[in-house]
């Protein structure tokens, strides 16, 4: 079997059989990718039905000359995934990457923004330009439903069921979830839609889609970061500040004022609740005064 047959396969088998969306169905080709090359690189005659551990150990040590744990880690995780798949349609009866051990990292812990400073943020964008309108109301978004960057571009009109006060967002996996929204941000929206949407030539297929560029077509991932990087230096927060990052103060704010993690876990879409537990970040302050607060014997 040829690795371009191989990965053609898998590559159906992850958008089709996993629902992955098409970033993570990249992510987990490109270290497939990656092992392709380094066997033609060094004249290793092997397919992937007959390759080895012994081969994937010298990719990896010689992989990880170059890449950080974290990365290192990503890519046995997106092999391992990928000989799995093989097993699974019967090309193999061993995964070569089961004795692989990952690197130990340690939990990253999402930055965050205080809510003043999502505040100083978003004052830094220019109303009086129409894109104004529309950032306002992206950003806003991003910060009332804890949104990916993905989720946000992908939103339509359809999606919005403001009477109810949700909207519908297809997640990881094509996984629907209703997330709520405040009166605030279904305002802003709403000025955006009748004030600035309404008076763009919207290009045909981009008719459902709520926040367009100026040429009627649907903004990229890029541009998104783009503007935000511009607002945080206006700003002056020297903090390393994405799309995501709004995602992560979401949840951060939520549980510092009490939310449950089970409904933060409901809201961000995750499927385990072990990774919203990344949240429980908070400082010794904060749970200093939980404990203050809560616990029967504070004022023993």
């Amino acid at each position: 079997m040829l690795w371009k047959n191989a990965l053609h396969d898998y590559k159906h088998y992850l958008k089709i059989e996993r629902g992955l969306s098409q970033n993570s169905i990249l992510a987990y080709c490109n270290d497939v990718k990656k092992l392709m090359q380094y066997i033609e690189e060094y004249n290793i005659i092997s397919d992937p039905i007959n390759i080895d551990d012994k081969v994937i150990q010298q990719f990896i040590y010689d992989s990880a000359k170059n890449i950080n744990a974290r990365s290192q880690s990503r890519q046995i995780s997106g092999l391992r995934n990928f000989f799995d798949f093989m097993i699974f349609e019967d090309y193999r009866n061993n995964n070569p990457t089961e004795l692989l051990e990952s690197p130990k990292i340690g939990r990253k812990l999402p930055d965050t923004l205080s809510e003043e400073e999502i505040e100083e943020i978003i004052s830094q964008i220019d109303l009086s330009k129409p894109e104004g309108e529309r950032n306002r109301a992206m950003l806003e978004t991003l910060y009332s439903c804890g949104l990916r960057v993905s989720e946000l571009v992908n939103l339509k009109i359809s999606d919005l069921f403001f009477d109810e006060g949700f909207i519908r967002i297809i997640g990881k996996g094509n996984k629907e979830r209703f997330v709520p929204i405040n009166l605030y941000t279904i305002k802003i929206i709403n000025i955006y839609k009748k004030q600035v949407r309404s008076k763009v030539n919207i290009q045909k297929g981009y008719e459902d889609v709520i926040f367009l560029n100026r040429r009627g077509r649907k903004l990229t991932r890029n541009m998104i970061f783009l503007f935000l990087k511009d607002l945080v230096e206006k700003a002056g927060i020297h903090k390393k500040v994405s799309p995501h990052t709004f995602r992560h103060s979401f949840a951060t704010h939520l549980l510092e004022n009490g939310a449950d993690l089970r409904a933060i876990q409901q809201m961000l879409g995750h499927e385990s609740i072990t990774t919203t537990e990344i949240y429980m970040h908070l400082d010794k302050r904060y749970l200093k005064s939980i404990v203050e607060k809560f616990h029967p014997r504070k004022n023993a």
